[in-house]
Parts: structure tokens; sequence; C-alpha cells
């Protein structure tokens, strides 16, 4: 253990869930070491230990606000560097499996739109303002110091000398390919049980630079795969980011994955359900390759339903990692670390820390993880060890949901505030947005061009690129 006169704690891993795990941590002991096995840049730049940086990122309203929560005045300073504040209803142009949503303005949903590097940067730079929280970098960490009781610390490998940190408490942060599973049942408990929903996902991403007058204050397009057809489910995310560029990722299901050939890339996104991201990229000038990536499953790890043994807890993708399709994955780190602040308020350090805060991770990841594994439950192909029970009943009331909230504003604010994580499930089980979905769209749905019409802006790229051919 750490000196008696100072208490320690340890969090293996400086990506987004390590660093506000460590802010929630920083409070409630004397130190808090991170080891992370990257060496981080001085400046948003793409990292080894960020894979996926070149794809489209989204951190949703519930994370950014539980963010702002763990650190005050963190969203401004992201916005201060060019972040776009998208609110879900007003700064989306989205066609559902369902049709297109309609716009309306008062809604309080938003996602925070940049580049993963900014954001990153932006979380980094406000965790380590606390002199209490200190970074190993290049260091990795190879097993759990202690025994099935009790966590005492993490052995780590530095300069290729081992070495044991002695920690009160420890959090392992170390994304989806953690291994403290395996560390552990060789302490001697039970393999934790891992359900997976894998529909072959692959994304291809590239960055481009935004034309004349598009660069400011410009609109986000969602064009979301359909699930339940028996084809392929195919989309694409694009959205503004700082600097003045714009962000496209494609997405395609096992069956139809997105290429990453030039003309092939362009073609695909045209190819989609609607065409307005291939003409809208169109326009725009490349400023990268075209970066794919592959094994996006959903995975859920019941840590809350292990004999957690005392000191330690299991938190963002280490503990349950959804497709980036779903954008959840930082915003759930960040209510996964508020999680772990709460408990500290309530109880400090005392005995039953990490199976309380592991029982509300598992709380809150609930109906996102029932959300991503249904919906991917249903395109062909579809490798998993769950079985999704009244499946069509299901795929019937998510397609009257869908149905209804492209002409309803209610029942859709109702969506918005779920998909943004800013509220549980149940806000879309109440009697007024039942009563709505049960009586079923009373308007037409909207057509391609009413629909993009509703956003001037992308209108008027169009229009300049169609007066170009």
């Amino acid at each position: 253990m750490s000196d008696a006169a100072t208490t320690r704690a340890v969090v293996i891993g400086g990506g987004m869930a390590g660093m506000l795990s460590a802010v929630a941590l920083s409070r409630f002991t004397d130190e808090v070491v991170v080891v992370e096995s990257d060496t981080f840049p001085d400046s948003p730049r793409p990292r080894r230990g960020l894979p996926q940086g070149g794809q489209n990122h989204m951190l949703m309203a519930g994370g950014a606000e539980a963010i702002d929560q763990l650190m005050p005045g963190t969203t401004p300073l992201l916005h201060a560097a060019g972040a776009h504040r998208l609110p879900m209803a007003g700064k989306l142009l989205t066609l559902s499996s369902e049709g297109w949503f309609r716009r309306f303005e008062d809604d309080d949903s938003y996602v925070v739109a940049c580049s993963r590097q900014l954001l990153d940067h932006i979380v980094r730079g406000q965790a380590l303002l606390d002199p209490s929280i200190s970074v190993l970098q290049a260091v990795k960490a190879v097993g759990l110091a202690g025994d099935a009781r009790r966590i005492t610390g993490v052995r780590i490998e530095q300069n290729g000398e081992p070495r044991t940190i002695d920690a009160e408490f420890v959090v392992d942060a170390s994304g989806s390919r953690s291994k403290v599973r395996d560390w552990l049942t060789g302490l001697g408990l039970p393999q934790v049980h891992e359900e997976f929903v894998d529909a072959g996902l692959a994304y291809a991403g590239r960055i481009y630079e935004a034309p004349g007058k598009a660069v400011d204050d410009f609109p986000g397009v969602l064009i979301q795969a359909q699930p339940g057809t028996g084809r392929p489910g195919t989309g694409g995310a694009f959205m503004p980011q700082e600097d003045g560029r714009w962000i496209v990722s494609l997405i395609g299901t096992a069956g139809a994955h997105p290429p990453v050939e030039e003309d092939a890339f362009l073609r695909f996104a045209r190819d989609l359900r609607d065409p307005v991201i291939a003409d809208l990229i169109s326009a725009a000038r490349p400023l990268t390759p075209i970066r794919g990536s592959h094994g996006l499953a959903n995975r859920r790890r019941s840590f809350h339903k292990l004999p957690l043994p005392e000191g330690l807890t299991v938190i963002g993708d280490a503990a349950m990692v959804l497709s980036p399709n779903y954008a959840t994955g930082m915003s759930l780190a960040a209510l996964g670390a508020l999680a772990l602040r709460t408990e500290l308020k309530r109880t400090g350090l005392a005995p039953g820390l990490g199976a309380r805060v592991q029982a509300q991770i598992a709380r809150i990841g609930a109906g996102p993880w029932k959300m991503a594994s249904t919906s991917d439950y249903f395109f062909p192909d579809v490798r998993t060890n769950i079985t999704v029970r009244g499946g069509g009943m299901q795929q019937r009331m998510t397609a009257r949901f869908s149905q209804t909230a492209a002409e309803n504003p209610a029942v859709l604010k109702a969506v918005y505030e779920v998909t943004t994580l800013r509220a549980p499930q149940n806000r879309m089980m109440t009697p007024p947005v039942l009563g709505a979905v049960l009586r079923g769209p009373r308007r037409a749905p909207l057509t391609s061009e009413a629909a993009i019409a509703q956003f001037p802006e992308i209108g008027d790229v169009l229009a300049r690129t169609e007066s170009v051919r």
C-alpha cells in the first residue's frame, strides 16, 4: 500500500475515461497516477493510442454535461477552440430508418462535433491542471497486485523494468482491449461473462476543407442504416469540425463495407438512401486519405455480477463498448466517471465502493446497450451470443416510434433526449409519447427535397455544386 500518511489511486489508461476518472478521484485521494502505454502530443494531433481518431466523433449532450460537472468550463473551451454545438432538431438533417425528421427549434438535446484529437486535448489539459494528478507515459500495465479479496495496486513495466505502484483504489479505463478479465481470473475469480452483438460494421472516413461560407455554423447530416430489411445496412455521418473542416464517415455492415478507394468511396456515398452527403463532399477539397476501421462490435462485460475485489472498478469501453455507429462511447465514459465521483462523495473510499460504482455503470449503460444491440441484431450475418426475444414485435415498435417521430416534434424530442443520454429510456414511455405513437403518424412523410429545404445552408452548397456541373 502507499505511505500511511497519503492515499493513492491508480488509473489504467489516459484516454477520455481515464482522465475523467482521475478527476473524479482527485478530491478524495492525495495522489492519482494515470498509467498510459502511449505518449501524448502537446497539441491536438493523432496518436497511436487512438486508432479511430480519423473517424467521426460526437459528444452527446449527456456526456458534455457530465464533463462540465466534473470539470466546469470544459465545453466552453471546446467551443472556443472551434467545436460545434449542434442541436439535434435544429442543426442535424436526419434520415432515420423510417424517413426524414422535421426541423424544429425548441429542443435542448444536442451533440458537440469536433475532432477526437481536440476533445482529448482539451479534456486532458483540464484534468492535468490538478497538481494531484500525474501521468506515466509509455508505461505498460501488466497486472493487478493483491488477491481475490482486495486489489492493492498495479504491476507495470517501465523502460523494461517491472515494478508495482501501490494504491488504495484502482480504475481500469484501458478501453476495449483491456486485460482486466484475464488478470482477475489469474487471481482466482470467475471469468466475467461477455455478451456481444457483431453486425460486421466497418467505417471509412475522410476530412475535407469546407467551401467558402459553408465554414461557419453549418449543419450536420445523418443517414441511418436500416435494420430488419434482410439486406446489409449502409449509412453515413457528415459533421462540421474545427478549423473550417468537414468530416464524413460512411458505414456498412457485413456484406456492404465502405471502400477506401477514391472513386468507390464517392460512389458508395451516392448510393446511400439519399445522395446528399455525396453532393456536399463533391463541393469540398479532400485534406486526408480515406481511412478505414473494422472490428466495431457491441460488447458488454458483466463486472457488476462478479464478486469484485475491494479497491477496483472498471469503466468506459473496458466495461462496455458499443458500435461507434451509436456515438455514445465518450459520453458513457463521462457518465461513468461522474457516477464514480457521486459514490466517492457519498462514502469516500469505504468498503464496497468499487461494487457500487460498477452497479451504477451497468445501470447507466443498460438503455444504450438495449438500443444498440437490438438494432444491430437484425442485420444479416450478425454474430452474437444473445437472443432478442420478441424480435418481430420490437422491430415493429421501433419502426412505429421512428415513423411518428418523423412528424411529431413531441415524440422526436423524447427520442432525442434518450439518444443524447440526457434522459433514461423511460422518457420515451410516458403516456403522452406512447399515446402519440399508438395513434401513429398523421402527416405524409417529408420528401428529400422538402427535408433538405429545411436547411438553406445545405441547399446553397448543393445549388453551387449543381451550377458547376
